[in-house]
């Protein structure tokens, strides 16, 4: 669905508590979700525009959010264990 919002807190309710205290207690953690919401937000807004970029820019930030939202995961699962 165009438009859609990924972001952490949407994606992984379960982990909101974690989100929290990642994000106040890990640098690398908050920086990386900072830099995955902003990624999530410019896909947002340029697929409600009918995305005005070209298809390879579009991968391009699809996968780096991608990538961003694994790494992020995998940091989440960790810390609840």
């Amino acid at each position: 669905m165009l438009g859609e919002d990924h972001s952490l807190t949407k994606d992984f309710p379960e982990y909101q508590s974690t989100i929290t205290k990642l994000n106040t207690d890990n640098d690398e953690f908050a920086a990386r979700a900072k830099q995955y919401n902003a990624i999530d937000k410019e896909i947002r807004v340029l697929e409600l525009q009918d995305a005005p970029i070209d298809d390879e820019a579009m991968h391009q930030l699809k996968h780096d959010r991608m990538a961003l939202k694994d790494w992020l995961h995998q940091q989440l699962a960790d810390a609840a264990n």
